[in-house]
This record gives C-alpha cells, sequence and structure tokens, in this order.
C-alpha cells in the first residue's frame, strides 16, 4: 500500500504561481510512476503531468507545457507540481496518484491516489 497526501492549494490571481507537494509513504519502492491529475466541477477527470519514479521520463497535457513543472524529492519521497502563469481554466481539484505500472496519462494506470487539495485561479 501506498498513502499519498496532498498540500500547497490555494486561491491565486490569474497569472500567479503555486506548488503542489505530495508526501508518499508506505510502499514506496513498489511505485513506478508518479503523477498529478485534476478534476473541475462538471469535468472528468484529467492528466496533468507524470514522472517516472524513482527518476526517468516526464510527460505534460498540452495544456499546462511550458507553465507547470513536475519534479520529485527521492530522500523526502515527495513530489511537486510548481505551477506558474495560472489561467482560470486551472481552476480545479488537484490529485496526486502513483502506479505500478501502465499508459502515464490513464487515470486507470494509477492504483493509489490522494484526496486532493484545492486550487482556484480567480481573473
Amino acid at each position: 500500500q501506498v498513502q499519498l497526501v496532498e498540500s500547497g492549494g490555494g486561491l491565486v490571481q490569474a497569472g500567479g504561481s503555486l506548488r503542489l507537494s505530495c508526501a508518499a509513504s508506505g510502499r514506496t519502492d513498489s511505485m513506478y510512476r508518479m503523477a498529478w491529475f485534476r478534476q473541475a466541477p462538471g469535468k472528468e477527470r484529467e492528466f496533468v503531468a507524470a514522472i517516472r519514479w524513482p527518476g526517468g521520463s516526464i510527460y505534460y497535457a498540452d495544456s499546462v507545457k511550458g507553465r507547470f513543472t513536475i519534479s520529485r524529492d527521492n530522500a523526502k519521497n515527495t513530489l511537486y507540481l510548481q505551477m506558474n502563469s495560472l489561467k482560470s481554466e486551472d481552476t480545479a481539484v488537484y490529485y496526486c496518484a502513483a502506479s505500478l505500472a501502465g499508459t502515464y496519462y490513464r487515470t486507470s494506470s494509477y492504483a493509489y491516489w490522494g484526496l486532493g487539495t484545492q486550487v482556484t485561479v480567480s481573473s
């Protein structure tokens, strides 16, 4: 089992920045990849960014490429998402996820999920 706890969400003006964190505990040695997803009201959960664990390939959704950066601290078992140039359409609950295998952008590939952290971007 892997436990994930997100933090760092909040209210920010358009153009601003936030950094999300996700602390992982438990069987972190079993993780293959970690990712961020988000879900806006009335919409499906969508892929944001992913990174191989403990290191390797990085992937981004086209909508965040060039603005968001995913990174990790292996020693702290912590995943980060630096979000810059935020837009109102980035408003959503952001979820951290961990997978044991599978395609990086599919929610079905991820066995473990955090409870999410709210990000609200005001225009």
